[in-house]
């Protein structure tokens, strides 16, 4: 997310502050120019979406033309990041209207036990938040920084794969099951076990067939492994060629302990933003601390576990890769001095590994940003 924008409102400007309530099958509309006391609210419920776009910008020029401000008035649109993503942001921009993409966790809410919930109220909450952000009070809401449509798009080749490694899991995993409720051990990670099937040489325990409704399940499973496996064959031969951001990847896989799957995914989803300090690398991976100290009540509720859950698992498996293969380097001396007396406690060592991967992820940042290499880190052979 980003929070450093600086776009104020002036003394004296008038402002049309647009806010989107998205649902499946129609939009609540609020807009407001800060000279009335409530919002106007409408509904869109065209079914297409390029109509629906076209009907919101509709109603931006009617009440502009409605409250007779002046055409060089400035809009602003703002709606909250969900199933839509970035497109509505992308087209409005394309149209010459100014348009945020708002993250909904960080949109402050009633505490009562049970408060009024409708899209009507949510879009003239986020109306009026939008106008208070603008005026510069930042906590009213936390903006999403927007990717370029090739950097978005860039993303599916790595998460593909990842969905194709789980669902050859998965199948194994199934099948492995179905086979112990009868009995059998049979090795389903062989290439030859679905033409054992097929002949029917796959027994129970007792040496008996198995039954053949569960037998034709099994080969219904072994037919979507085959297609899961041979789809995961294909992109894994096109994927070094077809990889963008070619630059980051080739400058993290070139240094010792990092493959060109971990470098692909932490630069694809990770590094293509623009981080202004570390702060912002450590709060975006969702590895900072999030304490709770408020009067006498001093807890440590653990990380934040915000934005890419599969990003931020990355760092964390590529810092036990770092304790194991750099016992030299600056991490692995500081995790050790901090999990050398707990012997045994597995759990203090989970939690050191955390900071040591916050540690790694911005020491790999500043790798890319400026050329500084981790300290103890090693360099391949060109």
């Amino acid at each position: 997310m980003r929070t450093d924008q600086t776009d104020m409102t002036n003394a004296g400007e008038v402002v049309l502050a647009v806010s989107l309530e998205l649902a499946r099958s129609k939009r609540k509309v609020a807009l407001h120019d800060g000279r009335r006391d409530s919002p106007a609210i409408h509904t869109v419920a065209q079914l297409q979406s390029a109509a629906r776009l076209q009907a919101v910008v509709s109603l931006i020029e009617q009440h502009r033309q409605k409250w007779a401000l002046p055409a060089s008035t400035r809009v602003v649109v703002s709606y909250e990041a969900g199933q839509d993503a970035f497109w509505i942001c992308r087209a409005l921009q394309a149209r010459g209207i100014e348009c945020y993409v708002v993250e909904p966790a960080s949109i402050p809410v009633e505490r009562h036990k049970r408060r009024a919930k409708t899209d009507r109220l949510d879009v003239i909450k986020l109306v009026i938040n939008l106008r208070a952000w603008l005026r510069g009070e930042r906590d009213r809401m936390h903006v999403v920084h927007v990717p370029s449509p090739q950097d978005e798009a860039s993303r599916h080749l790595m998460r593909d794969r990842e969905q194709l490694q789980k669902e050859v899991l998965q199948h194994r995993d199934r099948m492995r099951k179905l086979l112990a409720t009868n009995g059998c051990q049979d090795e389903v990670d062989s290439r030859k076990f679905a033409g054992r099937l097929a002949r029917s040489e796959v027994r129970c325990h007792d040496g008996v067939p198995l039954p053949t409704e569960l037998r034709e399940r099994l080969l219904r499973e072994c037919e979507r492994l085959a297609l899961a496996e041979a789809q995961l064959a294909a992109l894994e031969k096109a994927r070094p060629a077809s990889l963008p951001a070619r630059e980051r990847i080739n400058h993290l896989t070139r240094l010792s302990g990092i493959g060109l799957v971990g470098g692909s995914r932490l630069a694809l989803e990770l590094f293509w933003r623009q981080f202004s300090n570390r702060r912002q690398v450590g709060a975006c991976v969702g590895l900072v601390p999030q304490p709770y100290d408020s009067g006498e009540s001093q807890v440590d509720q653990g990380i934040s576990e915000q934005g890419n859950r599969p990003v931020r698992a990355l760092p964390i498996e590529m810092a036990w890769s770092w304790i194991r293969y750099r016992p030299s380097s600056t991490l692995t001396k500081w995790f050790k001095e901090r999990t050398q007396g707990t012997g045994p406690n597995r759990r203090a060592r989970r939690i050191a590994i955390v900071a040591v991967a916050r540690r790694l992820v911005i020491a790999l940042w500043r790798y890319l940003k400026d050329g500084v290499i981790p300290e103890g880190a090693t360099l391949k052979p060109a």
